[in-house]
């Protein structure tokens, strides 16, 4: 960088900041309803399983918390590629605020559940709505900000998804401590995840379509180009790079969310019966479960956060392909060394931050570099495409964790560590793609012309 030049900052608006703040709110309230979902996951699944009064086993509730989490994956795949597709036809300020507005009333709605199947219809309805802001929320940034302001406001609205993680885990905690209400504690955590609906209100009374989306509308309005996948997939530049994009994806999505987002189980596992050993009671180990869990989930997401940031500057320095190989290097080891060595409370405080640097360093890449990738008329459809493909493919593992957990490695004495580090080699499928994937440092946001011509 130029040392004559301002940071980056001094370049934005006063409406460059609203889009920034509206958008990183959006994504936050967002990743809110992810994890308190992550959180409840243990506990929802005991009480919907219990029948007659009767506990379901371990391996049930694993097994039946991976399926829960994989028709989330589905449903936020889905969500994903209609609301991408929605996002160049109609615009992505609308589209955004449909989106919140439906993650948040469905993930209200999931405290109503009676059971396992209706839990997983409002997971699944939930999804849709988070698989659609993020690619309409990147795309809307990507497009406002001035290109050497971008890469570094849309790591800054990705690492405050960490914000949104965070404050999932202080929910939790605030639950563990609190007297019983007669109401369960997970069921008021998705009550409290409803409140961001009143995002959508800001959304739809200030927040207007980015300069260079209506111009390209106005042009080509009622043309099928805008928001088409035949277009995407028919040009060869942008296929080549859907692809790449998915590949890259569906690694770091796996790994999260297959491996990543079950810390809380392994925290579960391994301090039940440090607690048990000590003579606490059930109602006693619990409320530290509650508490040692959302700790572990702060730690997770503070790693995360700075983790998020730093992609943005040392690929602005080295390039998007190297940070990407330095990330998914980091992120396979990290995993690995938390799921089959983490013992002692005092590893929570760094093995865990360590984890979370990596892993979500990796979403701070998908941030800066999909919308990179494709023209104005295909950005939020190209990124969709890149993430919730690589979700739809990637739901199969937590379901693959859970399987590997209560069949595979059942006869081990904590099952769970075997599997989390075998699903580790998930991360070399996102090295093996970098190879083939275009590097974009300093180059800007790429247009039709543009892009043909390469």
């Amino acid at each position: 960088m130029n040392d004559s030049q301002p940071p980056w900052w001094r370049l934005l608006s006063r409406y460059h900041w609203f889009v920034l703040i509206v958008a990183a709110l959006g994504w936050l309230f967002d990743c809110l309803d992810q994890q308190l979902f992550t959180l409840a996951r243990v506990p929802a699944m005991t009480e919907l399983l219990t029948v007659g009064g009767v506990l379901p086993s371990k391996a049930d509730v694993a097994r039946y918390g991976g399926f829960a989490t994989s028709i989330f994956l589905i449903g936020w795949a889905t969500g994903g590629l209609i609301f991408g597709v929605l996002g160049d036809k109609i615009g992505r300020a609308k589209t955004m605020m449909w989106t919140i507005l439906m993650y948040s009333i469905c993930t209200g709605l999931s405290a109503l559940s009676t059971g396992f199947y209706d839990f997983v219809f409002y997971r699944f309805i939930t999804g849709l709505g988070v698989g659609g802001e993020f690619a309409v929320g990147v795309a809307l940034v990507a497009e406002v900000m001035p290109d050497r302001a971008r890469p570094y406001a849309i790591s800054l609205l990705q690492a405050l998804s960490a914000v949104g993680n965070i404050s999932a885990a202080l929910i939790n905690i605030g639950l563990g401590e609190i007297e019983d209400t007669g109401i369960s504690r997970w069921r008021i955590m998705f009550i409290i995840g409803a409140f961001p609906a009143f995002l959508a209100l800001l959304i739809r009374t200030r927040l207007k379509e980015p300069e260079r989306w209506k111009s390209l509308a106005t042009k080509q309005a009622g043309a099928r180009q805008l928001g088409s996948y035949a277009a995407l997939f028919g040009n060869p530049v942008w296929r080549h790079r859907a692809f790449v994009g998915l590949a890259l994806a569906f690694a770091g999505v796996v790994g999260l969310w297959g491996i990543g987002f079950f810390t809380p189980d392994l925290i579960r596992l391994v301090f039940t019966k440090h607690f048990a050993a000590q003579g606490m009671g059930e109602a006693e180990i619990a409320k530290q479960l509650f508490r040692w869990t959302g700790i572990t989930m702060i730690v997770q997401n503070i790693g995360g956060f700075v983790g998020i940031g730093c992609f943005g500057i040392v690929a602005q320095r080295i390039g998007r392909r190297p940070t990407f190989a330095i990330a998914f290097t980091g992120a396979m080891l990290c995993t690995a060394l938390v799921f089959w060595n983490l013992k002692e409370f005092s590893q929570i405080f760094w093995m865990i931050p360590l984890m979370g640097f990596f892993q979500f360093a990796l979403f701070g890449g998908y941030a800066v570099y999909f919308p990179e990738l494709f023209p104005t008329s295909l950005r939020s459809t190209g990124v969709s495409f890149c993430y919730n493909v690589g979700r739809f493919v990637a739901a199969s593992g937590p379901a693959l964790l859970g399987l590997l957990t209560s069949e595979v490695f059942k006869g081990q004495a904590e099952p769970m560590r075997y599997a989390g580090v075998t699903m580790c080699a998930v991360f070399l499928v996102g090295l093996i793609a970098l190879p083939f994937a275009p590097e974009t440092r300093g180059q800007p946001l790429p247009e039709e012309e543009r892009g043909l011509a390469h």
